[in-house]
């Protein structure tokens, strides 16, 4: 993990391999943004020109490296691209901060030091530059760089292995000494080591991670930040009544898990329970997916590991709320075991579900867990999930979809959402799309209508919330999985989509201020 410092020198006494700045789109041309004076002063006043000549424009994620001038003790002075010059010369928007020190962190991989001299003239300024800084200097390589045993054993290999993230990001321009500072600065710390500690599982092989192992992943961490962990294998699901979570995980030779995380505070006065979907693989089930759809399905446990990330923040940052995690986890796959289309289960909850689709199985896990849940009467529940490509085709790649059994709770995720910088979209439960759920055989099917097939996943999903619950559904299908290239903070592969919105929302319930 980078290291995080708020560094009391200046600019242009720092000693770095890199000066980070930023530049904002004028209407002339780029225009420096706050921070900058320094390095400005030692290019005589004349840097903006300088980046001008070299086609900088302050365009979003454009990225100039320019040699430093010699009054600066950095060599190199990197101008990251804000976007338009904003109505107030001190009003950056956050998002634009965290995607600019993204960009610039990324930039600067295989770098021990740079010093970030970007606008933080605010706590919330500051804090958006380090996460974003953090956040973009994210590189997964643990199976990589591995010793080459056909190598000679006496030659030196030219590659030494991947490049190593950024190791320390210095931030410039803050108050060192100031306790709302530092504070923010360990907010955005704690908070991003546990995004990370997501996206590490997000990007781990299936052959690694699966059930039992990703219980062993909880159990470790509830251990060394004061979480309570409690799981339910097989032999506990089945004394239970899991009928969804053991259908689907019944085809693998993996078998599935149902983990508790709970976080207390003796002065907490509300509870907020997070539900998350963890198929650490989805083959599909007997209705297996078609070749091109099955390669990245180690990220359909992405839910779970945001609610674990999650919890495991509002411990480390002493929330004053109690934050309940379930983690739903199973491994989908097809066998002679494995449920059959046409099979019914009986849920948790006791209602029977006929399922007409093994694919349409993070709805089955996530209704257990949900009605679970529900039975400790928490003030909200939200679950998380990679749960329907109709979601992806209604919002595209970057944004998840939000709906919710009350209009206010769901406006109030989707306001934080927007406000940690996490896209989202409030989507409808239309009522006359519950019919296509009637089944002739059990209580209900697992599949409605095609059209609207998010919506209907979110409308199964409500009919195993307890009654008079505020309930929120998460569904990140498009976001949590990037395969394109690395943009902003964000990498290719697992991102940790939606932990910033659940952590903001467990600050906001610690606060008096659900929704």
């Amino acid at each position: 993990m980078t290291a995080l410092t708020l560094s009391t020198a200046g600019a242009a006494t720092l000693r770095a391999d890199a000066l980070v700045v930023g530049v904002a789109k004028g209407v002339k041309g780029p225009v420096l943004a706050p921070g900058s004076e320094a390095v400005d002063k030692a290019f005589d006043g004349k840097l903006a020109a300088v980046l001008a000549t070299l086609g900088a424009t302050g365009a979003e994620g454009e990225l100039t490296k320019l040699p430093a001038a010699s009054g600066l003790k950095a060599p190199v002075v990197v101008a990251v691209g804000l976007g338009p010059v904003p109505d107030k010369e001190d009003a950056y928007d956050a998002e634009a901060l965290r995607r600019a020190a993204g960009t610039a962190a990324r930039a600067l991989s295989g770098s021990k030091k740079a010093g970030f001299a970007l606008p933080a003239g605010s706590v919330e300024d500051a804090a958006a530059v380090a996460e974003g800084a953090l956040l973009g200097s994210y590189a997964f390589t643990a199976y990589q760089g591995g010793e080459n045993k056909l190598a000679p054993k006496d030659a030196k290999s030219k590659d030494s292995g991947p490049k190593q993230p950024l190791a320390e990001v210095a931030l410039l321009g803050g108050k060192p000494r100031d306790k709302a500072y530092k504070a923010a600065v360990e907010r955005s710390l704690a908070l991003v080591e546990e995004i990370n500690r997501a996206r590490d599982l997000i990007n781990t092989p299936p052959n690694d991670l699966y059930p039992e192992s990703f219980a062993a992943v909880a159990t470790a961490a509830g251990k060394e930040h004061g979480v309570k962990v409690q799981v339910l294998d097989e032999k506990a699901l089945a004394k239970g009544g899991y009928g969804g979570i053991l259908g689907v995980g019944q085809g693998s030779t993996n078998g599935p898990r149902l983990v508790k995380l709970a976080y207390t505070h003796p002065k907490a006065e509300k509870t907020l329970a997070l539900v998350g979907k963890g198929i650490t693989y989805d083959s599909g089930g007997i209705s297996l997916k078609p070749a091109g759809h099955n390669e990245t399905m180690k990220c359909d446990m992405s839910g779970a590991a945001a609610v674990f990330a999650a919890v495991v923040t509002a411990a480390r940052l002493g929330l004053k709320v109690n934050v309940t995690g379930w983690l739903a986890l199973a491994e989908n796959m097809p066998s002679g075991n494995a449920t059959r289309p046409g099979d019914v289960l009986r849920m948790y909850s006791g209602k029977t579900v006929e399922v007409l689709n093994t694919d349409a199985e993070g709805r089955l896990v996530l209704a257990d867990a949900l009605t679970r849940a529900s039975e400790e009467k928490p003030d909200a529940i939200v679950d998380v999930a990679t749960l329907t490509g109709a979601m992806v085709m209604a919002l595209g790649n970057r944004t998840f979809g939000i709906m919710a059994n009350d209009d206010a709770f769901r406006t109030s995720v989707h306001e934080i959402a927007e406000e940690v910088g996490e896209a989202s979209w409030p989507m409808p439960l239309p009522a006359d799309l519950r019919k296509g759920m009637d089944s002739p055989t059990a209580d209900m099917a697992n599949m409605g209508e095609r059209m609207g097939g998010g919506l209907v996943a979110g409308l199964f999903l409500k009919e195993f919330v307890g009654e008079d619950i505020a309930w929120a559904h998460l569904d990140i299908a498009g976001p949590a999985y990037h395969e394109g290239a690395p943009y902003g903070y964000t990498p290719k592969g697992g991102t940790g989509s939606a932990v910033r919105t659940l952590v903001r929302l467990a600050e906001r319930t610690a606060d008096g201020d659900l929704g």
